[in-house]
């Protein structure tokens, strides 16, 4: 029996949060990217003094693997662009932590620990007047991590701070969520939700680390428990009015049992909504920088038991759907509250 001890996700979420916000203050830990291990791995430097970095975000992907239309087609649609090209760049800032370790994560575990030292408390305002102040700022702000879900507050201060700035409806705002925490539910007032509901250039993507328990703990070193947490998380999201989509990570120690694991995957996300695999992408998890010093030979196989696992992916869609709905623009696919809008 392995004595490997993972991540109680509770208590080091509460523990983060309280070193990462200051809700009385409206401030938060945004990472510092210039100088960061992060960097060389960036098309172009840190900007925004540091705070930030832009972000290609293409359609294509690898061969085998479904286009990645995240999220260039919600962010096409909501800005009122004629074409959706395959390629959009976003402003991109970091919140400076996570409770989970990600092996594959392409952000350095300092950068996660709410390290004031590796960055620095700014307000929603201070962003966006950095934003603005870029000479040409991308449509696109993309509020990732770390685990923005930890700082809910952040989301909706954006929100006002874009509005303050006239720049609510010529932006489009995404952020992300891994399911770890219910922050949003527990933190959030009555009116930042309805906040959240009533923007409208606002889209949200949640990542599912894994298929299966084993996967999701081998992925993120966190408790096998954590992974149907994630569903219960997503069942309670679908019931808000947020344009909501969905990532999904492949990489698996084992690949036993693998087509039998996909199908009991592809059945939970169908029993929260049925349509729900029409609006997750699969991401092909690569080696970059920070990544390089955790590979192991487990991991490594991983990444080739992930070319197996996104061929099951796909079969279970031709399966399960028609090829209209599946060629049918992401956007289109409605699910929970806004499957009957």
């Amino acid at each position: 029996m392995s004595n490997h001890k993972h991540i109680d996700t509770n208590s080091f979420a509460r523990l983060l949060r309280e070193k990462a916000i200051k809700p009385d203050e409206r401030k938060l830990l945004v990472s510092v990217l210039a100088g960061s291990g992060q960097e060389s791995d960036f098309a172009s430097p840190a900007n925004c003094n540091g705070l930030g970095r832009i972000r290609h975000f293409r359609h294509e992907t690898a061969p085998g693997w479904p286009i990645n239309p995240l999220p260039i087609i919600p962010a096409a649609k909501a800005l009122g662009f004629a074409d959706s090209p395959k390629v959009m760049t976003a402003q991109v800032f970091q919140n400076a932590a996570c409770p989970w370790r990600c092996w594959y994560c392409f952000v350095p575990y300092n950068l996660l620990s709410a390290d004031e030292s590796r960055s620095r408390w700014v307000g929603a305002d201070d962003l966006v007047q950095l934003y603005r102040r870029e000479p040409e700022p991308p449509r696109v702000i993309d509020l990732s991590g770390g685990s923005p879900d930890l700082v809910p507050e952040w989301s909706v201060w954006m929100m006002d701070a874009l509005d303050t700035a006239g720049l609510s409806t010529s932006t489009y705002l995404w952020s992300d969520d891994n399911l770890s925490t219910t922050y949003l539910f527990d933190e959030l007032s009555t009116a930042q939700i309805d906040r959240l509901q009533s923007y409208p250039n606002y889209g949200r993507v949640c990542c599912f680390k894994g298929f299966d328990a084993a996967s999701f703990s081998f992925n993120t070193n966190a408790q096998n428990g954590d992974f149907d947490r994630q569903f219960d998380i997503m069942a309670r999201l679908l019931t808000l009015d947020i344009d909501l989509y969905g990532y999904l990570t492949l990489t698996a120690p084992s690949d036993n049992q693998l087509a039998s694991k996909m199908s009991a995957f592809m059945d939970r996300l169908q029993s929260l909504d049925p349509h729900l695999p029409l609006r997750i992408v699969p991401l092909k998890i690569g080696v970059y920088g920070p990544v390089t010093g955790r590979l192991t030979p487990e991991r490594e196989k991983s990444l080739k038991i992930q070319e197996t696992a996104i061929a099951l992916w796909v079969a279970e869609l031709e399966a399960r759907y028609s090829n209209e709905l599946i060629s049918r623009s992401i956007c289109d696919i409605r699910i929970g509250a806004r499957s009957t809008a």
